[in-house]
């Protein structure tokens, strides 16, 4: 998340902007047919200050790194998993910490903590034999 913090009338003149589909006091959310157009036209040769400054974008309010970082992270995205990833909101959709194990039943749960008692006798024998083959 960007250390910058918008005003009011910041929020407001972004708010305005067609390709601009949110935006708070800390982030602004780009449309998806501006993150897919920008993209080809990064690709067609256009930097990304020029194809932010023809969307109506202020540098001096955004930043002016913001739009290589967005371009960046946009093509990067584009080549890993396609354009159809752009056009859809994954942010808050997985990719967090995993949760824990729960198991469905108490049978799950010994058959579990049996296989990891097992692996950790495993690592003990294999850490055993280590030491020893050191003080050798």
């Amino acid at each position: 998340m960007s250390k910058t913090i918008f005003t009011e009338e910041q929020i407001e003149q972004l708010s305005s902007n067609a390709n601009v589909s949110r935006c708070g006091e800390r982030s602004i959310t780009y449309g998806k047919n501006f993150k897919l157009n920008a993209v080809q036209l990064y690709q067609q040769g256009l930097t990304s200050t020029e194809i932010f400054r023809q969307a109506g974008f202020d540098l001096n309010v955004i930043g002016r790194g913001k739009p290589k970082e967005c371009l960046k992270r946009w093509n990067r995205t584009c080549r890993i998993k396609g354009e159809a990833v752009l056009a859809t909101e994954t942010r808050g959709k997985g990719g967090g910490r995993p949760r824990k194990i729960q198991d469905k039943s108490d049978a799950d749960k010994i058959k579990r903590l049996e296989a990891e008692v097992a692996y950790l006798k495993a690592e003990n024998d294999f850490l055993t034999k280590l030491r020893a083959k050191r003080a050798e």
